[in-house]
C-alpha cells in the first residue's frame, strides 16, 4: 500500500492506538508528557508523532477543525493500522453550572454535521465503544480520587457542529432542552466512521466556554482559551493517557 495522500504514512509506521486532537499544536503538548517522541510527519492540519507513555506506545495525530478534515484523519489512521481513536479536544459548554475547565467525556454525539450524512443516515448512532468510554471514566474518576483537582468531569451526550459562527440562539436553546452537555466540531464523525469500521473511538474534551451563560472561546485578547481552560487541557491530556495504559 501506497502512503496516504494527507498523513503521508505507511503501514507499520504507526501504533495501535491514536490521540487525535483537533489542534497540530496539541500534539507537542501531548508528546510533552510521554517519552521516545519521533515525529514522522507534518502535512497541511495533520501532525503526526509516535511516543511512548509509561511503557505504552502510541501515536498522536492532528485532525485539523471540523467533521471533513477528522474523517480524512481516522479514514487513512484505519487504514494503516490504527485500531482506536481518543479525541483530545475542547468544547462549549451546553447546560448552566458546567464551568471553563472543566471536562466531558462524550457518551454520543448529536450530528449535526454534514460528514456523516455521506456515510450513513442520521439515525445511526454516534457513540463510542463501552471499552474506550469506560477508560476514559475511569481514568478521570482515578485523577480525581488522587486528588489532582481541577475542574469537575461531566458524562453524557454532546453534540457535533459544522459551523462554528452559525450556532444561534435556537441551536443552542434546542441543544439545551435535549439535556446535551457541550458542543464541538468532531467527535460524531470520529465515533461513527470508528463504528462502521469495527475500531475503537472515545473524546474527552475540556470546556473552554458555556454557550448558555454567554461565554464563548476567544474571549480573552491574548489567547484562544481562557486561563483555567488552558490549565485544565493538560489535565484532559493526562486522563487520556491513563486511559491509553488501560487498553
Amino acid at each position: 500500500m501506497a502512503k496516504q495522500p494527507h498523513l503521508l504514512v505507511e503501514p507499520g509506521d504507526l501504533n495501535d492506538v491514536a490521540l487525535v486532537p483537533g489542534d497540530p499544536g496539541r500534539v507537542d503538548r501531548i508528546a510533552a508528557h510521554c517519552e521516545d517522541v519521533e515525529e514522522l510527519t507534518h502535512n497541511r492540519e495533520y501532525k503526526v508523532v509516535n511516543a511512548v507513555y509509561d511503557g505504552r506506545p502510541l501515536t498522536i495525530c492532528s485532525t485539523g477543525v471540523g467533521s471533513p478534515s477528522a474523517a480524512v484523519a481516522i479514514e487513512e489512521l484505519a487504514r494503516v493500522g490504527v485500531e482506536r481513536f481518543i479525541r483530545v479536544g475542547t468544547t462549549g459548554a451546553l447546560q448552566s453550572g458546567i464551568e471553563i475547565g472543566d471536562m466531558v467525556v462524550a457518551t454520543g454525539a448529536a450530528k449535526n454535521e454534514g460528514t456523516t450524512k455521506r456515510y450513513e443516515a442520521v439515525e445511526f448512532p454516534a457513540v463510542p465503544d463501552y471499552e474506550t468510554l469506560t477508560a476514559l471514566v475511569g481514568a478521570a474518576e482515578a485523577h480525581e480520587s488522587a486528588g489532582n483537582g481541577g475542574g469537575d468531569v461531566h458524562v453524557g451526550p454532546i453534540a457535533t457542529d459544522d459551523a462554528f459562527y452559525a450556532e444561534t440562539d435556537e441551536y443552542v436553546e434546542a441543544w439545551e432542552a435535549a439535556g446535551l452537555k457541550a458542543v464541538e466540531m468532531e467527535a460524531a464523525a470520529i465515533f461513527s466512521l470508528a463504528r462502521r469500521k469495527g475500531l475503537g473511538a472515545g473524546a474527552i474534551c475540556t470546556v473552554d466556554g458555556n454557550l448558555v451563560e454567554g461565554t464563548q472561546k476567544g474571549e480573552t485578547e491574548d489567547e484562544e482559551l481562557p486561563e483555567k481552560a488552558q490549565n485544565n487541557v493538560e489535565r484532559a491530556i493526562e486522563i487520556a493517557l491513563e486511559a491509553v495504559t488501560e487498553l
